[in-house]
């Protein structure tokens, strides 16, 4: 996939503790311009949030694009990639029941519908601008959950 006329997305998600409280980013790219979602949510999973990350990323995109999204969860993009097909074959079930956060698998295939999409890994923490930026969003989301939650 050439980069002309393709959005960059960066996702991250995380959780304190795991499971616990937990946040969610994603940085859009497109021809030099950035647009950055997070969010948060008082009980989840680091994984339910790296997928939360790519859902609401996919969701803010307002006509089909080509895409290429950068995460540095393996359980995403092997989710995606490799895992996906044979969920849907089997109507969602794998060995040892129902396949574990069908709720989001499903919100993310539907949301991958419309768009042509190339998954890319890339490893945390490792200095990468956009990933490191999206760790910290999602840091920011989670304490400020925990903020509205000490609050309540």
């Amino acid at each position: 996939m050439s980069t002309q006329d393709v959005v960059s997305v960066y996702t991250d998600g995380g959780c304190r503790p795991n499971p616990g409280v937990g946040g969610w980013a994603a940085i859009l790219i497109y021809k030099g311009t950035e647009k950055e979602l997070s969010g948060s949510a008082p009980e989840s999973t680091n994984n339910r949030m790296e997928m939360t990350a790519a859902i609401e990323a996919l969701r803010s995109l307002k006509r089909p694009c080509r895409v290429r999204m950068h995460t540095d969860s393996e359980y995403l993009r092997k989710g995606i990639t490799e895992w996906l097909p044979g969920w849907r074959k089997k109507n969602w079930q794998r060995k040892g029941g129902p396949v574990k956060n069908q709720d989001l698998w499903q919100a993310l295939d539907e949301a991958l519908g419309q768009h042509q999409i190339e998954w890319a890994w890339v490893p945390g923490h490792a200095g990468i601008t956009y990933n490191e930026r999206c760790d910290m969003l999602a840091t920011e989301a989670i304490e400020a959950e925990v903020e509205r939650m000490r609050r309540r």
